[in-house]
């Protein structure tokens, strides 16, 4: 009986802990064929009063999935692998093009507008996140986050 009321507790603590985090509008990048990498975005809401990481992800689509930022060097934008992406508590942290972002890396099938790919998300909280996410060129991708975004779509 007490090994059972132990293991309830701990069930109970352990469940608390874990983050609430909501992935909204998820999408990868369109490409060419023949290209060999794509990208991923979406906006990350921590629903929880702890702050929590994203510290990994995964798709078949590709050999590997990658945390990355572009930084500025000089006056030239580069590419960086981060080891994980922090989502303050009650707050967001966005994946955006020119911004943090998942990169899809050694691509193993085209990438076209319309298609849907699996992405695992995995958290410094334990929890993960298995998503179907549809392929979109990135200024639908932009204008549909905007969007939700509560901005303005503009026209030319």
């Amino acid at each position: 009986m007490r090994k059972l009321i132990t293991l309830v507790a701990a069930l109970t603590l352990s469940a608390s802990a874990v983050a609430e985090i909501r992935v909204d509008h998820p999408y990868a990048r369109a490409v060419p064929p023949g290209q060999p990498n794509s990208a991923a975005f979406m906006t990350l809401k921590n629903n929880s009063d702890e702050a929590v990481s994203l510290v990994s992800a995964s798709t078949s689509v590709a050999k590997a999935a990658e945390l990355h930022t572009h930084t500025q060097e000089g006056g030239v934008m580069k590419m960086r692998r981060v080891p994980e992406i922090t989502i303050q508590a009650n707050g967001q942290a966005e994946l955006k093009p020119g911004g943090l972002h998942i990169m899809l890396i050694g691509l193993k099938q085209n990438l076209a507008k319309d298609e849907t790919i699996d992405l695992t998300l995995n958290f410094s909280d334990g929890s993960s996140d298995k998503l179907a996410i549809k392929v979109m060129d990135v200024m639908t991708g932009m204008s549909n986050t905007q969007m939700h975004n509560g901005m303005k779509k503009q026209t030319p």
